[in-house]
């Protein structure tokens, strides 16, 4: 595994990070999550990617990861890894279980601590921009979070390049530096290429890429139609089956052809893609089975694409 350095921090992040979006919650089997997070700290993944409302149910996929912790990385083994998480979406019903208030944030920080019996994350964000609630009170409160020593970066996720721009100049003035930007990325969404990356190569911010297999349709699962065991099928996931048009399955066939031509799966293809840009710290995968992880982990094996193959996804893509 190589490892990035995350903008002008000290801090290095793995070329691939493991995300407990998906798979680690209270309706998941709990033994294949605890393996997969092993297989992944195995193979050099330090870094592992929760939010406040990961499960389902909401919560449950920190609480999960908390009895992982217990089990597997006790000491110093929690000197060696990154633990991340967020609030910013629907957590508790009432007035402040959502957005960026200092209320919700720093009170969500304090459950999230408890779920997973830490004193400390690595890295907290602000998981949305709140257009109701100042900018300078929510990143006040990733400030105070780690100037308490509950977090020791803070970051920011779903901020669009002129948000992201201002949360930046607030974390610099209050002697917090925003340490990174978690954006959906890949290759059928491309927003963060119309000014994000600029903005976060200006501010020496890294970049962690969510969906870079834009939740699955970036697999060979949908070269032959729709499978039921797919995310498409599943009432718990956020993959709709309007969202998969004949027109997308072309592409999806097409770019597999590219990828068998470089000797990859279509999944390791796509997070190839992802990471040529060295703008990118870290891609975020999800993974359902030690295997599946295995298998996303060897795109690392060739991360070099010839200008006819670029050109001919910029083809299959436009």
């Amino acid at each position: 595994m190589k490892y990035n350095r995350c903008g002008k921090s000290g801090l290095l992040l793995p070329q691939i990070s493991l995300g407990l979006w998906h798979n680690f919650g209270s309706v998941d089997n709990f033994e294949n999550g605890e393996s997969i997070v092993k297989a992944a700290f195995d193979k050099g993944i330090t870094h592992f990617d929760l939010a406040n409302n990961y499960g389902p149910v909401p919560g449950s996929a920190e609480t999960n990861f908390g009895l992982i912790l217990k089990n597997n990385f006790q000491g110093n083994l929690r000197d060696e890894i990154i633990i991340s998480t967020k609030a910013g979406y629907t957590m508790w019903d009432g007035p402040y279980g959502d957005w960026g208030s200092r209320k919700y944030l720093l009170s969500s920080l304090d459950q999230s601590l408890k779920r997973m019996n830490l004193e400390y994350v690595d890295i907290f964000y602000s998981h949305r921009f709140d257009p109701e609630t100042p900018l300078e009170e929510t990143m006040t409160a990733l400030d105070y979070a780690v100037r308490s020593g509950k977090a020791l970066y803070a970051g920011i996720s779903n901020y669009n390049p002129e948000q992201t721009a201002e949360a930046t100049e607030i974390l610099k003035r209050l002697g917090t530096p925003c340490l990174i930007h978690q954006a959906k990325y890949s290759m059928f969404v491309r927003q963060p290429e119309a000014g994000l990356l600029d903005v976060l190569e200006e501010k020496g911010l890294g970049c962690i890429a969510f969906s870079p297999l834009a939740q699955g349709l970036l697999t060979d699962k949908y070269l032959k139609g729709i499978p039921v065991n797919s995310r498409a099928f599943n009432p718990n996931g956020h993959l709709q089956l309007e969202e998969i048009s004949e027109e997308k399955v072309g592409k999806i066939i097409a770019l597999n052809e590219i990828a068998k031509s470089r000797n990859q799966s279509l999944a390791q293809m796509a997070l190839a893609w992802i990471l040529k840009d060295k703008r990118i710290t870290s891609v975020l995968i999800g993974a359902s089975s030690v295997n599946q992880l295995h298998n996303n982990i060897e795109s690392l094996q060739n991360l070099d694409f010839s200008k006819e193959e670029l050109g001919a996804i910029e083809g299959i893509l436009l």
